[in-house]
């Protein structure tokens, strides 16, 4: 057998369940109102105006705007009168342009009257960068609305992991680069030239290795030996690494190269 659903209730006050609305329940006329379009000002409207009839700035139909803005101002004065008084001010404005376009002008005058519409697309031209500029801003993250900071504190037993990088080629060519200098700067020794050997170098860096657990890469080059010994001991290098029998580590990023053995 299935259970009957209750209805709820239209409100709760207090504890009190109500069912029905209360007859002496009093709702003022302006508890709520809708705003199809809102404006910052008499410039926003005129300025939206404009842009709906996709009308020229520099070129403004006086008659055609002031019509519109007369319609508006009819409306809001219906609603908040108060909030008209600004609109009405720019209504008066617009009619004393469109006055001052048709009155005819004097012949003796020789100084050119300045077209009364320019003050007005000053202020419009102004004020639309300046909304726009408004608009750019707004859009841009904002914190506690786009970004939310979040503080999160480490645990006491969290120690961080300091992540050696990885030795790249370009590091070990620069290393390389920086012992073949060292050449150039004693080239005057004289060397006894004998045959090198690229196993025997690997093996006498494992014996170096082998008594300790770094060795810098700079002191793995005998510069007495010259060009094709410093060649040699690279070489070997190279093929110890490839064996997976030494390792080149570093510290941090650009820091000196070491060898460590596996």
């Amino acid at each position: 057998m299935q259970g009957i659903q209750q209805s709820l209730p239209l409100a709760v006050v207090r504890g009190q369940a109500m069912d029905s609305m209360p007859l002496d329940l009093f709702i003022p006329p302006e508890a709520l109102e809708v705003f199809l379009e809102t404006f910052e000002g008499p410039l926003d409207l005129l300025l939206y105006l404009i842009r709906k009839q996709k009308l020229d700035v520099v070129d403004l139909p006086i008659q055609q705007i002031t019509q519109q803005y007369l319609i508006y101002i009819e409306i809001l004065t219906e609603a908040r009168i108060e909030l008209a008084a600004d609109y009405l001010v720019m209504a008066a404005t617009l009619a004393e342009i469109k006055s001052r376009l048709l009155l005819p002008k004097m012949a003796h005058e020789d100084d050119e009257e300045e077209d009364p519409r320019v003050v007005l697309i000053r202020q419009l031209k102004a004020y639309e960068v300046i909304k726009q500029a408004a608009a750019d801003l707004d859009e841009l993250p904002r914190i506690d609305r786009d970004v939310f900071q979040a503080s999160v504190v480490a645990a006491p037993g969290i120690k961080p992991v300091v992540v050696p990088p990885e030795v790249s080629l370009a590091d070990i060519a620069r290393a390389f680069g920086e012992v073949l200098k060292r050449i150039d700067a004693n080239e005057d020794h004289h060397v006894k030239r004998e045959q090198l050997s690229t196993r025997e170098r690997m093996s006498q860096i494992l014996a170096k290795l082998s008594s300790t657990e770094y060795l810098g890469f700079e002191h793995l080059f005998d510069v007495s030996e010259g060009r094709a010994g410093v060649v040699v001991s690279f070489l070997a290098l190279m093929e110890l690494v490839k064996e997976l029998l030494v390792e080149l580590v570093q510290n941090e990023p650009f820091s000196p190269i070491y060898i460590k053995a596996f």
